[in-house]
This record gives C-alpha cells, structure tokens and sequence, in this order.
C-alpha cells in the first residue's frame, strides 16, 4: 500500500508557472507507475500526465501537451508536475495517483489507478 501527499498548489496569474508535488510513502515506489488527475468545479475529473515506473515514458493529455512536463525521482520517492503558461481553465485540484505495475506502461484512466492523494489547489486568474 502506498499514501499520496501532494503539495505545492496556490494562486497564479496567466501565463504563470506552478510545480506541484506528490511525496508517496513506502519503499516500493519505483513499482508504481504515476499520474496527475485534476478536476474543476462542476466537472468529472480529468487525466492530465502520466509517467511509467522507471520514468523513461511519459504521456500527456492535449489540453496540456508542449506546457506541463511530468518528472519522478525514485530516489525521493516524488512525482513532479511542472506547469508552464497557466490560464484560467487550468484552475482545478490536482490529484496524484499510484498504480502498481510490472511493465513499463503507463495508465490515463481514472479507474486504473489504484490510490490516490487528497489534491491540492491550483487557481490561475486571468
């Protein structure tokens, strides 16, 4: 089993940029491939970027292609999600997810993942 802790949310302008953190608990985390989930208010949350367990393979959603780049450090036990050229409709919470894996794919689905964090906040005003 593994926790999901993420941080570094918070308000920017447009065009702004944002790196948000998941620190996951355990010693198994390069067994899990990882991804970023957000959802706004009123909306069914949304796959963002996802990236396989040994961090070679990576996938984005086109919303956020060319902007957002997801990263892992297995040594930190940490998934990274750095945001670039914010606008208003990235304004969501974030969540990161944990899906145990024994190949180097990566997952988008919602229902694939396994665990999940509590989300933290990202506001971009216009």
């Amino acid at each position: 089993q593994v926790q999901l802790v993420e941080s570094g949310g918070g308000l920017v302008q447009t065009g702004g940029s944002l790196r948000v953190s998941c620190a996951a608990s355990g010693r198994t985390f390069s067994r899990y491939a990882m991804g970023w989930f957000r959802q706004a208010p009123g909306k069914e949350r949304e796959f963002v970027a996802t990236i396989n367990r040994s961090g070679t393979s990576t996938y984005y959603a086109d919303s956020v292609k060319g902007r957002f780049a997801i990263s892992r450090d297995n040594a930190k036990n940490t998934v990274y999600l750095q945001m670039n050229s914010l606008e208003p409709d990235d304004t969501a919470v974030y969540y990161c997810a944990a899906k145990i894996s024994y190949t180097g794919q990566y997952y988008y689905l919602v229902n694939e993942y396994d665990y999940w964090g509590q989300g933290t906040q990202v506001t971009v005003s216009s």
